[in-house]
């Protein structure tokens, strides 16, 4: 058991049955009163943000997770199968666990892999920027500029997203992989 003092940002813990990451905390000590902490917390499954406030005597159970780099190899039926790049053993990782971001993803991609207590894969981190390629858009129209708008794009992937007018088919992309949004061209 851990006392409100040892929190940290970054920090698993174990609340209402769920874990949850320490994103932000305040300690907060009134003039009249006692002390408590604001926290916000983060789903460690469903990345739903919730704040909370503590009482300065309230403890947590803090939980150990691993983090490993792991390359994406394919996907099976439902499953993503990821490699962990020390072991190289392979893993099937449930779609679900990353819902529209799985599109974000190509093969032979690094991604950082959070495994719980028990070995079970708790989520799969992205890149902050992804490089795909435009499988199609609509063309290029004379008159459409630089500066105004954008146009509507479908990644290799099957990723919709809008770029700007010059972008055409078969040019790579970076993409924000937070969200999925078009940064610039990639080299």
């Amino acid at each position: 058991m851990a006392h409100m003092a040892d929190i940290r940002n970054g920090m698993i813990i174990d609340f209402r049955g769920e874990l949850y990451e320490v994103v932000e905390f305040l300690h907060v000590k009134p003039g009249k009163g006692p002390a408590f902490m604001r926290t916000k917390l983060k789903n460690v499954l469903t990345g739903k943000v919730l704040e909370n406030t503590f009482r300065d005597s309230d403890t947590f159970d803090e939980v150990r997770i691993e983090r490993n780099k792991m390359e994406y190899l394919y996907r099976e039926s439902n499953f993503l199968i990821l490699m962990d790049l020390e072991t190289y053993e392979q893993h099937h990782v449930d779609q679900a666990l990353l819902g529209e971001r799985e599109k974000l993803m190509t093969e032979n991609m690094e991604v950082m892999v959070m495994r719980g207590p028990d070995g079970a894969i708790l989520g799969v981190d992205l890149p902050v920027t992804v490089i795909q390629t435009i499988a199609e858009c609509e063309p290029n129209v004379k008159g459409n500029t630089a500066s105004g708008g954008g146009k509507t794009a479908y990644t290799e992937t099957g990723l919709r997203i809008t770029v700007p007018f010059f972008v055409e088919a078969g040019e790579k992309v970076k993409i924000d992989s937070r969200t999925s949004e078009y940064i610039e061209r990639a080299n």
